[in-house]
């Protein structure tokens, strides 16, 4: 297949979506993937579509009021030049870089370059520090690094022979042996390249957290992610010409999902209000000068939007969703008061696109994140036999129906891959139910892994981290209810010898916890006392579960030691 057929096919399955974009049953049935053997989304569809097209692709506006705006055509040009750029400073196809960059305009430029040079992006979030970043050099075999220069003193700590690229906020980068990504404007603004894509090339490499001491490192390819995020535009319900929102930190899978492919596969332009602190009726105020269309965000968005008079917004997006975890009824309630618009929820992971999901002009059930994606034959597992066609089970995909929004597997893990993919399905190692009309309902994770303001945490590493202070015998890590954030980690520790409980010790723990761990991850509460364990000696975590969940007066709260 040709890069020109390529393109058709691409257009044509968007196509197909756009116009059942409210009749399920129809986009469902009638839907199949494009499935070219060569393909490029950032030159073939990124690049036709923004040929003289000087509608805006990326509008940011910060919070000190600095605004940005980069056409489509604009943003075609900039991406040619920057992969000009980084190939005559030796970016070749294959070669990873780990990109860690906040929301800024560079970051979609590299994006797109990075994709026509046939380079894998390790996309990396501006929170990691030394010990994390250490583990994605070595494991993602990092040849390049760009990074803002507010962050490059990390990489001090961090060995290795990688291109170091730094970007500045305003003008020139002067930082001791790193490059200038400035420069790259001073580059021809057109690219030619040096070789084809292949559909299952790399494009990503995504570390996930897991319950094992090192996050996953998700593979995608160059159809996995851009062609499997139709089904996101089509969840999110976006058209041509629309202004989305997507509240999401780079280095993060939901960016990519949202901020980059669903919404430009959609010819769509990508808004973003950057800020240091949540400010509602700023954001809002944002929103109806920009004309946001629709707007995706994490519940902890929409918690702490619903505190404030949702009336300060005057023109309501017409689309509003939400993903990461449930979202309970009060907040879904005052936004379809007050916006005459019901939030609408989807299931995914980084490991693919979004699998269930309640589209648009359809039955909302309460409590149901609803039914498959067009893409997508998702069938629950029986817990005990494994069998497909369960009440309720595992979230699975069938892989008889080859679905291209799945990841290639986890890189450099064939065990792994082959565990998660085992029988014919992909196992999400989520739990869901279905009723009679096919809607899924989230039940819980399988394992022990947790998310808290959106952010998945994995128990084993913050364990791994207190174990490291020599107060720190034993630790076990669950959630705890939080009204904003969901859930925060919770510690429950057993002390080393000659070291006792209280307030001194737990400020020790807190600090050390706020010196090791990125802040997503801090140790947020603490309690010291025995571990209950099986008879074989594993951490009874459900027990500990059932305690937190009930409170205690034992506890110690981070912000209280301060």
């Amino acid at each position: 297949m040709t890069s020109g057929s390529a393109t058709e096919s691409f257009r044509a399955a968007r196509d197909f979506l756009l116009r059942h974009r409210d009749d399920y049953a129809a986009a469902y049935e009638g839907f199949s993937w494009p499935r070219p053997e060569r393909f490029n989304w950032a030159l073939d569809w990124f690049d036709e579509i923004a040929d003289g097209n000087a509608r805006t692709a990326l509008h940011i506006v910060e919070e000190d009021g600095r605004e940005i705006t980069v056409s489509f055509g604009e943003m075609s040009v900039r991406s040619d030049q920057v992969a000009n750029w980084l190939r005559d400073r030796g970016v070749r196809a294959g070669d990873r870089i780990l990109v860690m960059l906040g929301n800024q305009q560079e970051l979609w430029m590299i994006a797109l370059a990075a994709m026509k040079l046939r380079a894998v992006v390790i996309p990396a979030t501006p929170l990691l520090g030394p010990v994390d970043l250490r583990d994605r050099v070595d494991r993602g075999r990092v040849r390049h690094v760009i990074a803002r220069v507010a962050d490059t003193a990390k990489f001090a700590e961090v060995p290795g022979e990688y291109t170091r690229i730094a970007v500045a906020d305003r003008g020139a980068a002067d930082v001791p042996g790193w490059l200038d990504f400035e420069e790259a404007f001073s580059a021809p603004g057109h690219f030619e390249p040096d070789g084809v894509t292949r559909a299952d090339d790399p494009l990503m490499l995504y570390f996930t957290s897991g319950t094992t001491a090192r996050p996953k490192l998700v593979e995608h390819t160059h159809v996995s992610y851009p062609v499997g995020h139709l089904a996101t535009m089509y969840w999110i319900g976006l058209k041509p010409g629309d202004v989305h929102l997507n509240i999401s930190s780079p280095g993060w899978a939901k960016h990519a999902w949202s901020n980059l492919f669903a919404p430009w596969n959609a010819e769509a332009t990508v808004f973003i209000h950057n800020y240091t602190r949540f400010d509602a009726a700023r954001l809002m105020a944002e929103m109806d000068r920009a004309g946001v269309t629709s707007f995706c965000a994490p519940p902890t968005v929409w918690r702490m939007l619903i505190q404030e008079d949702l009336g300060l917004l005057r023109t309501p997006p017409r689309e509003v969703v939400a993903a990461g975890e449930p979202l309970n009824p009060e907040v879904i309630e005052t936004v379809r008061r007050e916006w005459g618009v019901t939030i609408r929820d989807g299931f995914g992971q980084t490991e693919t696109a979004v699998q269930v999901a309640n589209s648009p002009g359809q039955l909302l059930k309460a409590g149901s994140m609803g039914r498959p994606s067009p893409g997508y034959q998702v069938v629950l597992l029986d817990p005990v036999t494994g069998e497909p066609g369960a009440a309720e089970g595992e979230i699975s995909l069938d892989l008889s129906g080859d679905p291209v929004g799945l990841m290639s597997g986890y890189h450099g893990d064939p065990e792994r891959t082959a565990e998660a993919m085992a029988g014919g399905f992909y196992r999400t190692g989520d739990i869901g139910a279905r009723d009679a009309d096919g809607y899924i309902t989230y039940i819980g994770r399988s394992d022990d892994v947790f998310k808290a303001s959106d952010y998945k945490i994995s128990p084993f590493e913050l364990e791994s981290a207190l174990l490291e202070h020599e107060a720190v015998a034993e630790a076990a890590v669950v959630p705890a209810p939080d009204p904003v954030r969901l859930a925060v980690p919770k510690a429950y520790i057993v002390l080393a010898e000659g070291w006792e409980p209280g307030p001194d010790t737990a400020k020790l723990l807190f600090e050390h916890s706020r010196a090791v761990l990125a802040p997503y991850k801090r140790i947020r509460r603490l309690e010291f006392g025995v571990l209950p364990k099986t008879v074989s000696g594993k951490i009874r975590r459900i027990e500990l579960r059932e305690r937190t969940a009930e409170g205690s007066t034992a506890e110690y709260v981070e912000g209280d030691l301060r």
